[in-house]
């Protein structure tokens, strides 16, 4: 409906978050339209080139999520997209909560939309935020598919099935080429009170070497800094050290 944790917050403390969260490191900005969170970005980061930073939005599609009942195609979306954020550009553009094992079929036509969108050079890539087995299944077989956000976390909390379903899957979408970010990595907020929790889910992530991002909703630059205090304590190949920051975008 257009809110989160973080627009509750109010635009000061969302921005001052934004900003906080870029000082300690962090280059990829996960938006959606269901967040209500486009117009904060850009001022938050009004004086860093945009070429420096990634943003991620996603596309609505369901009968409820948004105020209003009305559906527009992807391309009126995007538009105002680019408006609402302020940008000429979007990095990664996602289907949001797609949980049919049939996605693909249902959503050609707007598949079709954003891919022109991203012939345009609009859009830079395209995916999917996947809420079911099925629909990642599917995302791991759709060559359409560039990057796919999946719930991945040790205990199966809020995801699509329990690890040992989903991981075969994630390294499937891995191996294909295709982005891997992991969405609830502290189990929707679960873990947040639990050192050890938070400790063996982030172990856990990073060592599957096919996660490519750590997708977290912080609320405070203390998680920020609580988080990459326990990435800089996994260990992992030296190849995987260089990327550094981007272990906790």
């Amino acid at each position: 409906m257009r809110s989160s944790n973080q627009t509750r917050l109010g635009h000061k403390k969302f921005e001052a978050l934004l900003r906080g969260a870029y000082d300690c490191g962090i280059r990829m900005f996960d938006l959606a339209d269901a967040y209500g969170s486009h117009p904060y970005l850009i001022p938050a980061l009004k004086d860093i080139p945009r070429k420096d930073y990634v943003i991620v939005t996603k596309i609505w599609h369901g009968e409820s999520g948004l105020p209003e009942d009305e559906r527009p195609d992807a391309d009126v979306v995007i538009a105002r997209f680019l408006k609402e954020i302020q940008t000429d550009y979007l990095d990664l553009v996602l289907l949001h909560y797609v949980f049919s094992g049939n996605w693909p079929e249902e959503l050609r036509r707007q598949m079709e939309i954003l891919s022109k969108l991203k012939n345009k050079g609009i859009i830079r890539a395209l995916g999917v935020s996947c809420h079911s087995l099925p629909a990642l299944e599917a995302a791991a077989n759709e060559p359409w598919v560039d990057s796919v956000h999946a719930r991945i976390n040790h205990y199966g909390s809020s995801m699509d099935g329990p690890p040992r379903e989903v991981v075969p899957v994630l390294k499937k979408i891995h191996a294909a080429g295709k982005g891997v970010v992991g969405m609830k990595i502290i189990g929707a907020g679960e873990f947040s009170n639990s050192d050890d929790m938070r400790n063996h889910s982030v172990r856990f992530v990073l060592q599957l070497g096919c996660v490519d991002v750590l997708n977290v909703g912080f609320e405070s630059v203390d998680q920020i800094d609580d988080l990459a205090a326990r990435v800089r304590n996994v260990p992992r190949p030296a190849a995987q050290v260089a990327l550094g920051t981007r272990w906790f975008s």
